[in-house]
């Protein structure tokens, strides 16, 4: 009779060989959680200061939490006509620079055309150049067109617009790259026209980096300065208005406004990476 003899037992490995495997393991986890605080850092302090009583007109050391602020967030002169004038500028520049960039990106991915390489290089400059440089020179072709443009809202506009379809164009592009020309070819074998089919079958499937890139590019329209404030003439949206204000005081309304308006980007954020899960959810199970 053969005997099979027990295996001696595993030798403990030491804390210092457990630690550094954990480290190891876990690396890469601590690090984006470490770089992501270090991002979100002023943030947590925006909002926690538009909760702050300030004993005098700038809004820099913590005395005491109220929600005043937040019931009061346009007792500040001159701030809420900022703020919806950044939006509609936002908002109309969004719509425009999207429908725009969404266009452009097709002929680009889908058509060969004379100064197709061109227009791809083109589509690059606005993103690559810096925006004192962009802002100063929309401003001489406003400036030489004065009988045409006045330095106001429209100008802020066309500004805006001219900026954020670059964006719109890679974002958009990206996704048509990727994109299966089969669920194009299926429908129109059943019958569907290129309008139809563009409706129900291409639309709803690029619908997901049309948001995206609409997302950000409102981000920017309302979030930028520089270019606005060489073009905006009398008109003063949001970040115009607090660069006038801190010379003299920082209320905390200012953080309340920054405060919701990142709420509400973050919300929205969520909503579209819902959205494309989704999708994509539903484009693996036709497939």
């Amino acid at each position: 009779m053969t005997t099979i003899a027990a295996a001696p037992p595993r030798a403990r490995r030491s804390i210092g060989a457990r630690t550094w495997a954990f480290v190891k393991r876990h690396a890469l986890t601590v690090y984006a959680l470490l770089v992501v605080g270090y991002l979100m850092l002023p943030i947590a302090v925006v909002i926690l200061f538009s909760f702050n009583h300030p004993t005098g007109r700038f809004n820099y050391l913590w005395n005491e939490f109220t929600f005043d602020n937040w019931i009061e967030w346009n007792s500040v002169l001159g701030i809420q006509d900022a703020i919806i004038t950044s939006l509609k500028v936002g908002l109309l520049a969004t719509v425009v620079a999207t429908a725009l960039g969404t266009l452009m990106a097709m002929a680009i991915v889908r058509h060969h055309f004379v100064g197709r390489g061109a227009t791809n290089v083109l589509v690059f400059l606005p993103m690559s150049t810096p925006e004192i440089v962009l802002g100063a020179s929309l401003l001489t072709l406003f400036l030489n067109t004065s009988s045409i443009f006045q330095l106001g809202f429209i100008t802020i506009f066309i500004a805006h617009v001219m900026f954020i379809v670059s964006f719109v164009v890679v974002t958009v592009k990206a996704r048509l790259i990727g994109f299966d020309r089969h669920l194009e070819e299926a429908a129109m074998d059943l019958g569907a026209n290129e309008v139809t089919t563009f409706r129900k079958v291409t639309l709803p499937l690029i619908a997901p980096a049309m948001l995206a890139a609409a997302l950000l590019g409102f981000a920017l329209s309302i979030d930028d300065f520089v270019i606005t404030y060489f073009n905006a003439g009398g008109t003063q949206t949001f970040p115009i208005f607090v660069w006038g204000i801190a010379r003299v005081a920082v209320p905390p309304q200012v953080n309340v406004v920054a405060s919701a308006i990142f709420i509400v980007a973050i919300a929205i954020a969520l909503t579209n990476v819902f959205w494309e899960y989704r999708s994509a959810k539903r484009t693996r199970g036709a497939t």
